[in-house]
């Protein structure tokens, strides 16, 4: 952690966004050059005096088991409890909700806020906000070698493949790359990984709105990139929804609270594993995509829905408790899993999940939603059933049990694309890890692997 997150006293007033940088305010380069210092100093004493202290034991389980639980990675910008849930530099998700500024006229965390929380450990101000808005806005065009790419492809290839074959080919474009063939010192490595990490959150998405085009609307034009909108304005504006007040506002909070979540999933420790070799952040990213694109992790959101609806088609609308119940039991008996419940951390429902269900509940329609209100309803019964199956540590529900029924209510139908979505959040917490792990010199990561028959032998050893 950066330190303790001192909270705004007063939001500043909101202002439209200027093309003239916002009297003393600091751009996130300069905000980090302030922190870096201190944490370099942190982690060399922390090395130092502490280097071989043991904080935890390896047992065969966690060998073969996936390393599930094993403290073995530096993550600075997000720690996970089990029972608390997700904090980002010592903020909860009601914390964040109440700190980190809204677009102007929304009332939902942006991503410009989170990304500023995640890279600094500090809470930006308005002015600041609206500042890295107005520069990842003027950076969002795609090159055009980029644009034929994709306009390329066929319209059948999944939208996840062409979103990581994208952002690989934007590797083109790497400062980082370019510096390091120069010969660079070490200590210059964070910043040219910042101009690239800038430069590719900016870009995501012009180039996940033009694979949806590309897909679900071909020919359909698609819009530029406003300098007067956030990054997610302007994504939801390159969709062709931009007129959806309450869909923009959905989306600002999903990609918010989707950015980070601790090292140790996959898509997140992908990132910082080919990132580690200083591959760029665009291949280092492209990495962490094709993760999430694996159904145990990234495809949850769309198989959470697609139950969702056969259980809508089985049992009807105006559904009971009691034909939940059944329901649920008829999927585990049969074999299946509930999708949306239980999680690899958490043994608590998701505060994530709990944010989307507030959102909810703010809005009439959404209440009245056939899907939704059996979300609602499922969540009041399964975790019941799940304990009584007593085969799950966590019979809550996480964040997916609810996400993808909300994009589905305001239009956004095409289950593939969901993850795309995922895609463009996750970049958040990747790409701030990229950075702090060459300011404060990670080493490339190298565990160390054994067979069964050394297994067997350590064991009898000990």
């Amino acid at each position: 952690m950066l330190g303790r997150v001192s909270l705004p006293l007063k939001s500043v007033a909101r202002r439209s966004i200027s093309s003239q940088r916002y009297a003393s305010t600091k751009t996130i380069r300069e905000a980090l050059e302030e922190v870096i210092p201190a944490q370099q100093a942190r982690l060399k004493q922390l090395k130092a005096e502490h280097g071989q202290t043991v904080i935890g034991d390896v047992t065969v389980e966690h060998v073969i088991g996936g390393m599930r639980g094993l403290k073995a990675m530096l993550w600075e910008s997000s720690v996970l409890d089990p029972m608390e849930g997700i904090r980002f530099h010592g903020l909860s998700i009601p914390d964040c909700q109440q700190v980190l500024p809204a677009a102007p006229g929304g009332k939902e965390i942006i991503a410009e806020s989170m990304l500023w929380l995640l890279m600094t450990g500090k809470v930006p101000t308005e002015a600041e906000t609206r500042q890295l808005s107005r520069e990842l806005a003027e950076r969002g065009e795609l090159p055009d070698y980029v644009v034929q790419l994709i306009d390329a492809l066929p319209q059948t290839l999944h939208p996840m493949t062409q979103l990581g074959m994208g952002v690989a080919a934007l590797n083109k474009e790497s400062k980082f790359a370019a510096a390091y063939e120069q010969g660079i010192k070490k200590t210059e490595y964070w910043a040219h990984t910042l101009e690239d990490s800038m430069n590719l959150l900016a870009r995501l998405p012009a180039l996940a709105a033009r694979i949806y085009r590309n897909v679900y609307n071909p020919g359909q034009p698609i819009p530029g990139v406003s300098k007067d909108l956030d990054l997610v304005g302007n994504y939801v504006n390159m969709l062709g929804y931009g007129n959806n007040h309450d869909l923009t506002e959905y989306l600002r909070l999903y990609i918010a609270l989707h950015g980070d979540h601790e090292g140790g999933n996959a898509s997140a420790h992908t990132a910082h594993l080919v990132g580690s070799t200083l591959s760029d952040p665009y291949l280092a990213y492209s990495a962490a995509l094709f993760a999430l694109a694996g159904p145990l992790h990234g495809l949850a959101n769309q198989e959470v829905l697609r139950w969702q609806l056969n259980m809508q088609k089985e049992i009807g609308d105006n559904v009971s408790h009691d034909d939940i119940r059944e329901f649920l039991w008829r999927t585990l008996k049969s074999g299946q899993v509930v999708p949306g419940y239980g999680h690899g951390v958490l043994r608590n429902p998701d505060p994530r999940f709990m944010a989307l269900q507030k959102f909810c509940e703010t809005r009439p329609e959404l209440l009245k939603d056939p899907v939704i209100q059996l979300v609602q309803k499922t969540y009041d019964v399964a975790p019941g059933v799940l304990k009584e199956h007593g085969k799950t540590k966590n019979p809550y529900p996480n964040v997916d049990a609810a996400s993808g029924c909300v994009l589905y209510h305001y239009g956004l139908t095409q289950f593939k694309y969901y993850t795309v979505i995922f895609g463009v959040s996750r970049a958040l917490g990747c790409l701030t890890q990229l950075v702090w792990a060459r300011a404060l010199g990670l080493p490339i990561e190298r565990p160390k692997s054994l067979s069964m028959d050394v297994i067997d032998t350590l064991v009898k050893s000990s």
